[in-house]
């Protein structure tokens, strides 16, 4: 099993997770999932973790660091013959339909109610503070914690909008003036 190495309770408020550590194994099976397909379906990364014995958010977030590695490693080879990459076939990237993907999580107004209330306090909780969430409203804390990214990203649009209008009315009384 991927080893975690994090205490179960911390008195950080923003306690970071411990780096998940594979074994020689797990990666060898990673490595081939990521070269048949760098985006797995949810699906196949649920069958991922099923395999190897680890939670699908450590799967999810090992592809989007392999993801990001492997473009580095593109971006840093010398550039090879334009004619050359241009002639080559690549082949298409299978498309999967809206049957792989997670199902939309459907929140209650009391669960609304607990996660904006956590919000307000803190936009950017800890692994303690959204696993205690998580149990708390029932949902898994990866939920948690893209509801939280999700929320911080209409945020920070919500609050450049409102800049931009206020921003917009003083122009307009200026010229009214």
């Amino acid at each position: 099993m991927a080893q975690n190495n994090s205490p179960n309770k911390t008195t950080a408020k923003n306690h970071r997770r411990s780096r998940t550590k594979f074994t020689e194994d797990q990666l060898n099976i990673l490595i081939k999932a990521f070269n048949q397909t760098p985006y797995p379906s949810y699906t196949t990364k649920q069958k991922l973790a099923l395999e190897i014995n680890t939670e699908e958010s450590r799967i999810q977030i090992w592809f989007q660091n392999r993801r990001a590695r492997h473009r580095v490693q593109k971006r840093l080879e010398p550039e090879k013959d334009l004619e050359a990459s241009q002639d080559q076939d690549h082949p298409e990237e299978k498309i999967h339909g809206r049957e792989d993907r997670r199902c939309r999580t459907s929140y209650t107004s009391s669960q609304l109610h607990i996660l904006i209330t956590a919000f307000t306090n803190n936009p950017y909780p800890g692994i303690d503070s959204r696993e205690q969430l998580a149990k708390q409203i029932g949902v898994p804390e990866s939920r948690v914690q893209i509801w939280f990214q999700n929320r911080r990203s209409r945020f920070h649009v919500q609050k450049k909008r409102d800049r931009d209008e206020l921003l917009q009315q003083k122009q307009d009384q200026e010229r009214n003036l």
